[in-house]
């Protein structure tokens, strides 16, 4: 049966667009897993990242002033603010009794009486607001609904400089696995796009068998079946074991071709090799069923 070995390489790409600014690796080079490959301009992201860090600075700052209160300047200000509003409350208070003696007598029209009685209740309303206020500036847990809201402010901005960092990380690939490079299809200075293959790699194991079965011989191409290998410069001894078998009729294998082959109908396997670097990829095979029924 004709065959050939087939490659299942792995395309190193950025997950956006972006200028290649520097490739660290040529065709033919060995590189192991986390070696550095490639990396795409940062700036964008650079900037990004420092964005999201100071917003994530600045929800932090405002969580932690909701926890502690206000300043003791701030609470002095307030306790002046009040005693001045005390101050004005018994004024106004005071008045009040002074012109009500004299409406008895006779002395001052009762139309005065209600603006003083409305003076009286403003600065008391005063005095009742700033003690509110002065509470409350000593008392963080009076606001527990806006530090909640801060709290989640804060983590939102913390995952949304994660994902600045990630994207930033994205920027700069290394190897997935230890491989062979097989090839490089972007050069410094190109503009590459979004999921784009820059590295292609190939692994040591990451070659299969791919082989053509004819319709009458299809039942020995079992799974797990053991076939041998032959080929130009292939070591003797050497097998694969069927992985998986086309349920597709072809009229003629797609790569091999011959007058011979060409009227007859197969089926496409893969097998996978015993001794992969002995092969190459798109290496002409001869391929046997080991044994019968097998």
């Amino acid at each position: 049966m004709t065959g050939y070995a087939e490659a299942e390489l792995v395309y190193v790409g950025a997950s956006s667009a972006g200028l290649l600014q520097q490739v660290a690796v040529q065709r033919g080079d060995t590189v192991t897993r986390g070696q550095w490959l490639f990396t795409l301009d940062t700036e964008a992201e650079v900037l990004a990242s420092s964005a999201a860090q100071a917003r994530r600075e600045r929800a932090e700052a405002q969580a932690d002033n909701l926890r502690k209160g206000r300043r003791a300047p701030e609470v002095q200000a307030l306790d002046e603010q009040l005693a001045q509003a005390r101050a004005a409350a018994t004024a106004s208070a005071a008045a009040l009794q002074r012109q009500q003696r004299l409406v008895e007598q006779g002395f001052v029209a009762a139309l005065r009486l209600d603006e003083l009685v409305a003076a009286r209740d403003r600065d008391a309303a005063r005095v009742r607001e700033l003690q509110a206020q002065r509470a409350l500036a000593t008392e963080a847990a009076g606001r527990s609904d806006e530090i909640a809201a801060a709290a989640a402010e804060t983590r939102g901005n913390a995952a949304e400089l994660a994902l600045a960092q990630w994207r930033q990380g994205q920027r700069q690939r290394a190897a997935p696995v230890d491989a062979v490079v097989f090839d490089v299809m972007h050069r410094s200075g190109e503009w590459v796009a979004a999921g784009a293959p820059v590295v292609a790699l190939l692994p040591p194991t990451a070659l299969k068998v791919r082989f053509f079965v004819p319709e009458p011989e299809l039942s020995r191409a079992a799974l797990g079946a053991e076939v041998s290998l032959s080929c130009s410069g292939c070591p003797a001894g050497s097998s694969a074991r069927i992985r998986w078998v086309s349920p597709q009729a072809e009229f003629t294998p797609p790569v091999i071709y011959s007058a011979g082959s060409r009227s007859k109908l197969v089926f496409m396997v893969e097998a996978e090799p015993a001794d992969p670097k002995s092969l190459k990829p798109g290496q002409p095979l001869d391929v046997r069923f080991v044994r019968p029924g097998s």
